[in-house]
């Protein structure tokens, strides 16, 4: 598909995503108020998301990034979650909240929570910019969600097409439409 043929539908706006960001920055801060906040970021996709996120916070944050592929170059998830990437760094004591772009099938975050639970945190959930719950293939429910979405392919803001388009501020979804 040659997404630049085609017409591109405004799923969540530059500034309704800043709007939600502060909504969700006050949120975590009051949440995470005298905590130890770790939030741990899933790469590639949700960077965006997440420096934009952290700059919301009116609370002291350690920041580590995790790897994870389950994708590759498709549009469909492959429904096996490999972590590329992994931190080293000793969780216990730590409140972790885990930050993706989005939650479909949420096979990545299911399997990256456990993962982390075996590092002893005090406390882990999960929050993401965008949630599809119509595709969920195991029982999750993000702690935290920017937006929930229709189940449509979506792109830009820190989603990709192709390795492309994560640089586009806003989310949108690639219609079947000609330009």
């Amino acid at each position: 598909m040659d997404i630049e043929k085609k017409v591109w539908e405004v799923l969540c706006s530059e500034e309704d995503i800043k709007t939600r960001l502060k909504e969700l920055g006050k949120q975590l801060s009051e949440d995470y108020k005298n905590r130890n906040l770790y939030i741990i970021s899933l790469l590639k996709g949700s960077f965006i998301f997440t420096a934009d996120l952290v700059r919301e916070l009116t609370v002291p944050v350690k920041i580590n990034f995790i790897t994870t592929s389950s994708y590759g170059h498709d549009v469909e998830s492959s429904g096996y979650v490999e972590i590329l990437e992994d931190i080293t760094e000793d969780l216990t004591g730590y409140d972790v909240l885990v930050v993706d772009d989005i939650t479909d099938s949420a096979l990545t975050m299911d399997s990256v929570v456990k993962h982390l639970e075996k590092k002893r945190p005090a406390s882990i959930k999960s929050c993401v910019l965008l949630d599809k719950p119509e595709r969920r293939k195991v029982e999750f429910a993000p702690d935290y969600v920017g937006f929930t979405i229709p189940d449509k392919f979506v792109v830009g803001y820190g989603l990709n097409f192709g390795d492309y388009y994560r640089n586009i501020p806003y989310v949108f979804v690639v219609t079947d439409q000609e330009r």
